[in-house]
């Protein structure tokens, strides 16, 4: 019998100078796609994280995403 447990990860996008969607990972070291659409890189995404995580193993995740906080500078 195959056990198979869901797991959840934040999910980071932003678009690109040139008009693509980026999407990382930030728990999961290199995972990350990009494409034109938000429903095609949501996706890729899913299919990247499920790459990771057979690379990984059964080791676990080794980092927890906190948060992303917006910083302003002067220039």
């Amino acid at each position: 019998m195959l056990f198979c447990m869901k797991r959840e990860f934040s999910v980071v996008i932003e678009r690109d100078a040139e008009g693509y969607y980026v999407a990382s990972v930030p728990e999961l070291r290199g995972c990350h796609t990009q494409a034109r659409s938000l429903d095609k890189l949501l996706s890729r995404i899913r299919e990247a994280i499920e790459l990771c995580l057979e690379v990984e193993g059964p080791a676990g995740v080794p980092s927890q995403f906190v948060g992303v906080q917006r910083v302003a500078v002067e220039v």
